[in-house]
C-alpha cells in the first residue's frame, strides 16, 4: 500500500486507533481512507485522498478542541513519497525531494527512523547528504528530511518541525 501518513498509537490499541482514524477522516471529508497495520506494533500506514499535511494539522486541532475524540492517535507524520528498502532507490527519491522542497537558503537535517531493517542509518545519511547542496543545521533546521524505514516499506518526507503532529504534546499543553 502506498501510504501518505504514518500514525503511531499505543501497542495493542491498533484496532481502536483504526476506528478512530476512520471516524476522524470521515469528519474531514475522506470516507475512503485506507488504514493498515505496519509490521511494527503501534504503527499504522494511512492513505488519504486529503493533503496529509492539512489532515494531520486538522486532527491536531480536533484534539485541542475535543480531546475525548482523539484518544488512540499519538502522532501523525505526513509522507511525501513511498519507495522500497533499496538504498539506491531511497537515496534517489530523498535527494530528488530535498532538491525540490528545500530552498537554497534553507537549512536541513536528515533523520532516519528504522524498524526491522539492517540498513546503516549513518551510511544512508552520508549517501543522501552527498546529493543535497544545502546548509546543514542539526539543532534547528528549516526543514527535516525524514526517512521512515519499516521493514520493506520506506516513507520519505520533507517536513518543517511543526508538520509532525504530536497529540500527546497538544493535549498536555
Amino acid at each position: 500500500m502506498k501510504f501518505n501518513l504514518l500514525v503511531s498509537t499505543y501497542r495493542n490499541r491498533e484496532d481502536d486507533c483504526i476506528s478512530e482514524l476512520w471516524y476522524l477522516f470521515r469528519e474531514l471529508g475522506d470516507d475512503q481512507v485506507e488504514v493498515r497495520r505496519a509490521l511494527v506494533p503501534g504503527l499504522l500506514f494511512v492513505r488519504t485522498k486529503l493533503n496529509p499535511y492539512e489532515a494531520s494539522k486538522k486532527i491536531g486541532e480536533i484534539a485541542r478542541e475535543r480531546p475525548w475524540d482523539v484518544r488512540y492517535t499519538l502522532k501523525l507524520t505526513p509522507i511525501d513519497a513511498v519507495t522500497s528498502d533499496d538504498v539506491e532507490e531511497i537515496k534517489r527519491v530523498a535527494v530528488s525531494l530535498a532538491n525540490a522542497k528545500i530552498g537554497e537558503s534553507e537549512t536541513y537535517r536528515i533523520t532516519v527512523n528504522k524498524r526491522i531493517s539492517n540498513i546503516s542509518s549513518r551510511k544512508l545519511i552520508e549517501e543522501i547528504a552527498k546529493g543535497i547542496n544545502r546548509k546543514v543545521n542539526l539543532k534547528s533546521p528549516d526543514k527535516i528530511l525524514q526517512v521512515e524505514i519499516i521493514g520493506k516499506d520506506v516513507g520519505i518526507a520533507i517536513l518543517r518541525p511543526e508538520d509532525v503532529v504530536s497529540i500527546v504534546k497538544i493535549t498536555t499543553s
